[in-house]
């Protein structure tokens, strides 16, 4: 019977537990909308823990709610009178000097407007008339060139980091909240992504090594390398700062903070043609794309290149050239032969149409040598037999 009636309070007390959940103010946690009643919001907080937010902050500019029930909620606990528990979003426009010094000492984001460009930052009005100073630093984590372009008479939502002499001086800062939301999506980013992975991003930044792409949570770079399969001189000519693209995953470092992605991998491979269109002996016109010291580079296709090594340039004329350059420039047409083709290396050996090999050269000069020859007896037997003629005939005269 003992044993009984302690086993139910062990249930009991757990269930207790179960039932409680305590909050500190300004905590974030993940709610669910259980039902919305007039200017109330009703959030399944955890345990079974019931939140009240104000439905205000679920309208759009149309006076509309833009949640149902079942939808997620990123929420603040703002404080806790009795069985209710109450929670925001954020400190919304109608929030008084009060509200926004509660709002600083729970870390709760406030709204504000972008009023006015000012020395070293911008005025920010709070709580449609408070006002407060927001660094030109601490406006966005990313660098951006015009920033009264881009923030003034916009809403922001900012975290209050200073409040003083009751409400005069208030320094506000959008980017501790973007740093925040961003190491957060970060994690989840570390749960998902994947090596060989293709993902959507947006370009962020733009650099002469590369692209680098937004993923949500962390960024990542495209090598001018991975750009395309064709040479890539000038990046701006495949992208724009803030377009959306699709990027192949190469490689993912999470300890140095460094993912390596490739834009070329989402399109189709030439090489994988590249046997069949370019057959050992064939002939193809090509476009000098560059020369180094030890030859000249041919564009064939879009991403195919081949190369005519110094040693094949200049035979055709027999002289022998110590640059490419001697010889070829780069955006010059050319004719030429596809010498030798190695896909898994993806090498193609060229020679000029006109280039004569040493081994043919030789053949070449033996045939002529062997003509010459056959020419020359060929003569020698025609004045042989012509000079018989003549004595059969000087004979032929004395004997008359």
């Amino acid at each position: 019977m003992d044993n009984t009636s302690e086993n139910f309070a062990d249930l009991f007390g757990q269930q207790e537990k179960t039932t409680l959940r305590h909050f500190t103010p300004g905590e974030r946690i993940t709610a669910s909308i259980i039902d919305i009643a007039g200017d109330h919001v009703f959030l399944d907080v955890g345990g079974k823990s019931e939140g009240v937010l104000d439905a205000n902050e679920l309208k759009n500019e149309h006076g509309e709610i833009t949640a149902q029930p079942g939808d997620k909620l990123k929420v603040y606990f703002l404080s806790g009178g009795g069985s209710e528990l109450r929670f925001t979003c954020r400190v919304g426009s109608g929030a008084g000097a009060a509200h926004l010094e509660e709002a600083w000492q729970s870390g709760i984001p406030v709204e504000g407007l972008v009023k006015a460009e000012i020395k070293g930052g911008f005025e920010i009005t709070l709580g449609g008339n408070v006002r407060a100073f927001c660094p030109a630093s601490q406006m966005s984590l990313r660098r951006i060139d015009d920033l009264a372009a881009t923030f003034l008479e916009t809403r922001m939502m900012f975290r209050i980091t200073r409040f003083e002499s009751n409400g005069r001086n208030i320094v506000v800062s959008a980017r501790v909240l973007q740093e925040e939301e961003r190491e957060q999506q970060k994690e989840e980013l570390k749960k998902t992504l994947c090596e060989g992975d293709t993902v959507t991003g947006v370009i962020s930044s733009l650099r002469d090594f590369g692209a680098f792409v937004d993923l949500g949570g962390a960024d990542g770079l495209i090598p001018i390398s991975e750009v395309s399969w064709d040479r890539v001189d000038d990046i701006t000519q495949y992208f724009q700062v803030g377009e959306t693209v699709q990027v192949v995953v190469n490689s993912i470092d999470w300890d140095r903070e460094r993912i390596a992605l490739s834009y070329k991998r989402t399109q189709e491979d030439p090489w994988e043609k590249a046997a069949t269109s370019f057959a050992e002996g064939s002939v193809h016109q090509g476009k000098v794309s560059h020369l180094a010291q030890f030859g000249a580079f041919v564009t064939l296709a879009p991403g195919v290149d081949g190369l005519i090594h110094i040693s094949k340039l200049g035979a055709g004329d027999g002289r022998r050239i110590t640059h490419p350059s001697q010889v070829v420039e780069t955006g010059q047409t050319v004719e030429v032969i596809i010498e030798s083709v190695q896909i898994a290396e993806r090498r193609i050996s060229l020679v000029p149409s006109d280039y004569v090999s040493p081994e043919q050269e030789e053949d070449k000069e033996r045939q002529d040598y062997q003509k010459y020859i056959a020419e020359k007896k060929s003569s020698s037997n025609e004045e042989v037999g012509t000079l018989g003629a003549l004595l059969k005939k000087k004979m032929a005269e004395r004997q008359s």
